[in-house]
C-alpha cells in the first residue's frame, strides 16, 4: 500500500496529522482513532510516499515508524523537520533502543515511545513539551546483551542502516549481523 487516504471530515477546522508504518493492519487501526480525537489524517506507508506528501503540505503532526522498508522512520523524521520545524514528530518503534531514541530526538522528533502504543498515548506525547525529572529509574545496569544491541544500533545509526558498512565497523561478519538484527531486541 503506497497511497494515502483522507478521511472525508473538513481539514481545514482540524489539524493534520501524517501516520507513517508499512503495517497496513496498525494504519487501518490508529487512523480513525485518531480522526476521533480531532485530527485530520493522512496515512503512507513508507518514508519515500510519506516525504512526497509532506512536501505538498507539510503536516501539523506526524507519527513515524522506525523500521520500515526503505529509508528509516529516522531519514523522514529529519526530512520533515527540515520541511517545517513546527511540526510535531512522534517516533514509534517496536525495537527500542537508546541510540535510536537519541537520534530522532536529535533529527527534530517531539517524543519517542515504544510500540504496543494507543491513540491515548500518541496525543499525550504530542503535548508534552519538556521532559520528566520524576521518571522512575532503572536500578538495575543494563545487561550484557542489551549493551551489544545499543551498540549495535548506534554503529548502524552511524552508518545511515548500511548493514555491510556497519559489519565491517564492527568487524564482524554481515550474516552474523543481520542475524543478531533479525532476533528481537535485547532484554535489558
Amino acid at each position: 500500500m503506497n497511497s494515502l487516504k483522507l478521511d472525508g471530515n473538513n481539514s481545514e477546522e482540524k489539524p493534520s496529522l501524517l501516520l507513517v508504518d508499512d503495517d497496513e493492519d496498525f494504519l487501518n487501526a490508529l487512523a480513525p482513532a485518531m480522526r476521533k480525537r480531532g485530527f485530520f489524517v493522512t496515512i503512507a506507508s513508507s518514508a519515500e510516499s510519506a516525504f512526497e506528501l509532506a512536501k505538498l503540505d507539510p503536516p501539523e503532526y506526524a507519527v513515524v515508524d522506525l523500521k520500515m522498508a526503505g529509508n528509516s522512520g529516522l531519514v523522514l523524521v529529519r526530512q520533515i523537520a527540515n520541511l517545517d520545524v513546527g511540526t510535531r514528530i512522534v517516533v514509534l518503534t517496536g525495537y527500542a533502543s537508546i541510540t535510536t531514541a537519541v537520534e530522532a530526538i536529535k533529527l527534530g522528533a517531539t517524543h519517542y515511545l515504544a510500540k504496543p502504543v494507543d491513540a491515548d498515548e500518541i496525543v499525550a506525547a504530542f503535548e508534552k513539551e519538556s521532559g520528566d525529572d520524576a521518571i522512575e529509574l532503572p536500578s538495575n545496569p543494563l545487561s550484557i546483551d542489551r549493551l551489544e544491541w545499543e551498540h549495535i544500533q548506534r554503529v548502524l545509526s552511524e552508518n545511515v542502516g548500511n548493514i555491510s558498512a556497519t559489519a565491517r565497523s564492527l568487524n564482524m561478519h554481515r550474516r552474523t549481523l543481520q542475524r543478531k538484527l533479525g532476533k528481537n531486541s535485547a532484554k535489558s
